[in-house]
């Protein structure tokens, strides 16, 4: 009996010792637990700093698809933090990413309502979608606004600063266009779009040969490109059109050049500076063809092209005087001789204002009926021909009206043959200069000049056989 109670005894201590074993442990490894959870806690964002410190160097240093794997791994060890979301959303932009970027910012701000770079790429799809509707509609400058924008937020996005370029080139912003390509070709010397836009200036410029060597290059970077490969069509044929133009003008086929300056033309008609020679171009072939009209319309619109367009402006010029336009002629060699002061635009204004002066004073010429190179008898048989028609005797039976008018013009004809048939006077009249002004004798009679130049052998007179009715007497 007293052994049982003995083993009883030692079995409830020993059972006792269990339950104080099993809650010293349960104790120790909860504690144990709390320390290392309180230390994870600690550790996690430790981590997620190191490698969001790591996406910044790389953003840094511009390698954009580096950085945001580092801010991808950050995000995944702490979902919950707005910064981390808000630094990928921005490298996102710079890989031109925008849909993420503003799903990131979207997140950030729902992590943390004071987040703003949302309405950065906001604002960047807007101006996006401003620019492509510029585009189409071909407002470039609403294009170059919209890029400029964008890129203060995306500084280094690649697609809006070829956009940018391209749209410079369109219009007319050579250097600036070349400037942002370079930009973009220093950092990736590969980028065929960038490739692209340099060729277009060059061709925009009429550098046809080196734009076509950049297009060919844009080609191989990205085969289907296909701007570049329609510049580069253009570009030849356009050259190829010019060229057979000028061989054709060179060997007198002026009709045949005319027509292929013409279907040059239809080829690109926003290639300004090309078009402007090709309009020249014509215009030299118009005048030769005698269609001094259309070659004029030719070469205001080279101008309206090319307003610095010279040779456009004395084409121009040539023509005006062939067609006795002075005032026209004189304006436009006042503008080529603002722009280059040489002793052959100097000589050339100052004949088309000599010529100006001239047509203001009565036409001899015009008046006689000659060419101004008529010789003597030629001068001569035309007043004979006009002294007797206009003479007041032959009108006698007109109306008071066309007697007045008949007499002034027989007045006129005297004088012209009076001066064009003194070879002084008629040097000084070529010349330009005002014969009375000269203090020269320029008091006649036209009726004496008449009886002086019909007098004697084969003289001429008017008798009436009635009223109204005249016959001729010679001598």
């Amino acid at each position: 009996m007293d052994g049982c109670l003995f083993v009883l005894c030692l079995l409830e201590n020993f059972l006792a010792l269990i339950y104080f074993i099993y809650f010293f442990f349960l104790l120790f490894f909860s504690v144990l637990s709390s320390y290392c959870v309180f230390c994870l806690c600690d550790y996690l964002p430790r981590e997620a700093e190191g490698y969001k410190e790591q996406g910044n160097a790389f953003y840094i240093k511009k390698d954009y698809s580096e950085a945001f794997n580092y801010y991808t791994k950050a995000i995944d060890v702490c979902p919950k933090n707005a910064s981390y979301y808000g630094n990928r959303a921005a490298t996102l932009m710079m890989l031109s990413r925008y849909r993420e970027a503003l799903e990131d910012s979207q997140q950030a701000v729902r992590l943390d309502d004071t987040f703003m770079k949302l309405k950065n790429a906001e604002s960047i799809l807007e101006y996006e979608r401003m620019a492509e509707i510029g585009f189409e509609k071909r407002d470039f400058r609403m294009v170059v606004f919209c890029m400029d924008r964008a890129l203060e937020s995306a500084s280094a996005c690649h697609r809006f600063k070829v956009l940018k370029a391209e749209c410079l080139a369109l219009l007319g912003r050579y250097p600036e266009a070349q400037s942002v390509a370079s930009d973009i070709l220093r950092m990736d010397s590969t980028n065929g779009d960038a490739l692209y836009v340099r060729g277009l200036c060059l061709y925009y410029e009429d550098c046809i040969d080196k734009a076509v060597q950049f297009f060919i290059q844009a080609l191989r970077m990205a085969p289907d490109h296909e701007k570049a490969r329609l510049a580069c069509r253009n570009a030849k044929a356009l050259k190829a059109k010019k060229e057979e133009g000028n061989k054709a003008f060179k060997e007198g086929n002026f009709e045949e050049a005319y027509e292929l300056y013409s279907e040059a033309l239809t080829i690109d008609p926003n290639n300004i500076k090309t078009n402007a020679k090709l309009y020249c171009n014509r215009a030299t072939v118009g005048s030769k063809l005698k269609k001094l009209e259309q070659a004029i319309e030719d070469c205001t619109k080279a101008i309206k092209l090319d307003e610095s367009y010279i040779k456009a402006y004395l084409r121009r010029a040539q023509c005006y005087m062939d067609t006795e336009q002075y005032e026209e002629a004189v304006r436009d060699y006042e503008k080529v001789y603002q722009t280059e002061k040489t002793k052959e635009h100097k000589h050339l204004l100052k004949t088309a204002q000599l010529e100006l002066k001239k047509s203001k004073r009565k036409d001899y010429y015009k008046v006689l009926g000659v060419d101004k190179n008529a010789t003597e008898d030629e001068i001569k048989k035309a007043y004979r021909k006009r002294a007797l028609m206009h003479h007041p005797d032959r009108h006698s039976g007109a109306s008071a009206e066309v007697q007045k008018e008949e007499e002034k013009k027989f007045k006129e004809v005297g004088e012209a043959f009076t001066v064009l048939s003194d070879p002084k006077k008629k040097s000084r009249y070529d010349s330009g200069h005002d014969l009375e002004d000269d203090d020269m004798n320029m008091d006649f009679d036209a009726n004496n000049i008449f009886k002086a130049f019909f007098s004697g052998p084969g003289g001429f007179s008017f008798e009436a056989s009635g009223p109204g009715n005249f016959f001729f007497q010679f001598g």
